[in-house]
């Protein structure tokens, strides 16, 4: 019997043969030339020499003149040690103050709730309703915490009330005495 199977093709297949790829034709010129980069030092040098010679670079020292100002700085003689002056207003000695952190307004009670729920390890919470400068006639739910006897724990309050990611204010209520 004969074979009619093509043996030629078969060894041509493993022959590996070089494809052409479609590829730009590119010339190996620079993409700047000699004559613009000579240009450009030449332009440099010019420019250089024009400015030796056309301005003016002399450099001369700038001596300070006396002022005619006579500042005096005195300090008081307690501040010359390891102490502090603290100067207080005469009112504050007559005045007893309270001071609460007001954590929020709200216009729907239940979101007050939320607040205070959400807060529920910081003591002295209390939920007032109030109206509205703004707008008058509106009714609030104003969450606060206080009175505390110093402004700094209040502001230890406020810090903790701010980690929690309120945004508190300061609230002062003072009396004479």
């Amino acid at each position: 019997m004969k074979d009619y199977a093509n043996r030629n093709k078969s060894r041509k297949r493993n022959i590996t043969r070089k494809k052409t790829v479609f590829r730009s034709k590119k010339d190996n010129s620079p993409l700047i030339s000699k004559n613009i980069i000579s240009g450009i030092i030449l332009l440099a040098l010019a420019l250089g020499a024009v400015s030796l010679l056309y301005f003016d670079t002399d450099v001369s020292s700038i001596k300070p003149r006396e002022s005619s100002n006579k500042i005096k700085i005195d300090f008081p003689t307690s501040l010359t040690k390891n102490s502090v002056l603290i100067e207080t207003e005469s009112e504050e000695n007559f005045l007893s103050c309270e001071y609460f952190v007001q954590i929020g307004a709200y216009g729907n009670k239940k979101y007050a709730y939320e607040a205070k729920d959400i807060l529920n390890e910081i003591e002295l919470i209390t939920i007032n309703e109030i109206y509205s400068s703004s707008k008058p006639g509106k009714l609030l739910h104003s969450v606060i915490t206080g009175p505390y006897e110093n402004r700094s724990a209040a502001n230890n309050i406020k810090e903790k009330i701010t980690n929690r990611g309120f945004d508190p204010q300061l609230r002062t209520l003072c009396e004479k005495n």
